[in-house]
């Protein structure tokens, strides 16, 4: 799929940070959610929040179920108030906040000797378990293809080697990712 133009970036990133807010503040969905362009393909996506450059939330969709702009405001939604490793997002937290979307590519086969850390990102299911890892956690966790791996089937509540199983299917996809500036818009 093509990239996103500079101002496709920009309304996705304000419709997240504004689903925040209405979540945060009102515990509500924003009222308008738009429809236009890019806000009706149905891609994969996570909304991922940071507060004072640390982890608030990361909440997303691998197969897309519904427009792209209803998938933003439901994610960024969930990341601010549902993702379980953290306790909701508070008010005074907005000021602090930076918004993060990860486009997903398709899911594709990979084989674990063709992944690319920084490029791909992976998906591992097996045993009616599903774990997956965005591009950038291999990156910023320093991880090997192995670890990458291995870390990915933990996500998923599997044994680290999972992956290993004959019956162990990976995936690997790409990301387009961006960010605001972490001001309040």
């Amino acid at each position: 799929m093509p990239s996103l133009s500079e101002a496709e970036r920009r309304a996705a990133l304000q419709l997240a940070r504004t689903a925040v807010v209405e979540a945060v503040t009102h515990q509500k969905l924003p009222d308008h959610i738009p429809h236009e362009e890019i806000f009706t393909q149905r891609r994969g996506v996570f909304v991922t929040l940071h507060v004072r450059k640390r982890l608030q939330g990361c909440i997303g969709v691998v197969e897309a179920q519904e427009p792209l702009g209803e998938a933003i405001v439901r994610c960024a939604a969930s990341a601010a108030r549902e993702d379980p490793r953290f306790a909701p997002m508070k008010t005074e937290q907005l000021g602090e906040l930076t918004v993060e979307i990860s486009l997903l590519s398709d899911l594709a086969p990979i084989a674990p000797d063709s992944i690319e850390i920084g490029q791909h990102g992976l998906l591992v299911v097996h045993q009616g378990r599903r774990g997956l890892l965005l591009p950038q956690v291999a990156i910023e966790h320093k991880f090997s293809r192995e670890q990458f791996l291995e870390e990915t089937c933990r996500k998923a509540g599997l044994p680290r080697e999972a992956w290993r199983n004959p019956e162990a299917r990976v995936f690997g996809f790409t990301c387009e990712v961006f960010q605001d500036a972490g001001a309040l818009g």
